[in-house]
């Protein structure tokens, strides 16, 4: 009986997510300023019904060692494309993400109106107007999230850190805060080259540990840096720290 009440859960959580976005989709048709106020609350839901729709558990690990601002810079390690719905399911951010996402099978669109920033990463003035962007939406009040090792590089970091979150944290003041992922079942969940959406939710439907960990650490101040090298070296050796005690 354990594996029909397991697909009987998995159904219904399926039923309750189509119905959920279908209603996104319908609200998504409003004109901006209408949504902006209550639709990022909305999306947070959503995602939390995607994430739950999947399988996943996703353990939230507070290491910080005080409150975490009402405002931040989040940034994580990118070895999934779950994340896209994972990070904003747990925290009420504005993603960056790559231009691509807009295009995608009815997530696109509800990113969108969501508020997620776009960029096209091949193109030098599409990543100076995203960087512009995200300082806007910041000096609006809101919080963002991005990953900047510029895009899904593996399960492992990419050799270097890019300089988006940090400029927009030394132009704006609003700290940054770091959040380690991994996953237990590390291949099924990430993305690999030529990987469709569609065949990864298949992946992770079917791994065999669909637990993730969101390691939460203390913000780091813009103030505690003299530029925006300082800045991305200081994180990134904080990040390898972070990989070899989780990962090795």
């Amino acid at each position: 009986m354990l594996w029909f009440a397991k697909w009987l859960r998995l159904i219904l959580a399926w039923l309750d997510l189509s119905a959920f976005t279908l209603l996104m989709l319908l609200l998504a048709r409003l004109p901006v300023t209408l949504l902006s106020a209550w639709y990022p609350s909305l999306f947070q839901a959503w995602c939390r019904c995607f994430v739950s729709a999947l399988g996943v558990e996703l353990h939230i690990h507070q290491h910080h060692k005080h409150p975490l601002p009402a405002q931040y810079i989040l940034i994580a390690n990118h070895p999934s494309a779950l994340e896209d719905v994972g990070i904003p399911a747990f925290f009420p951010v504005r993603n960056l993400a790559k231009e691509e996402v807009r295009n995608w099978w009815f997530v696109g669109r509800i990113a969108e109106a969501a508020g997620t920033i776009f960029v096209k990463r091949e193109e030098k003035d599409a990543r100076h107007a995203a960087l512009l962007n995200m300082i806007a939406a910041v000096n609006a009040g809101h919080s963002i999230a991005l990953y900047p090792e510029g895009g899904c590089k593996g399960r492992r970091l990419w050799d270097k850190f890019l300089y988006g979150a940090f400029i927009v944290s030394l132009e704006t003041k609003v700290p940054i805060l770091p959040v380690f992922l991994h996953y237990e079942a590390q291949e099924a969940f990430e993305w690999a080259p030529n990987t469709t959406l569609l065949q990864k939710i298949g992946q992770i439907m079917c791994s065999p540990n669909k637990v993730a960990h969101y390691h939460i650490f203390d913000p780091l101040e813009a103030s505690q840096f003299k530029d925006k090298d300082d800045y991305s070296r200081h994180t990134y050796a904080l990040y390898l720290e972070w990989q070899k005690r989780f990962l090795e």
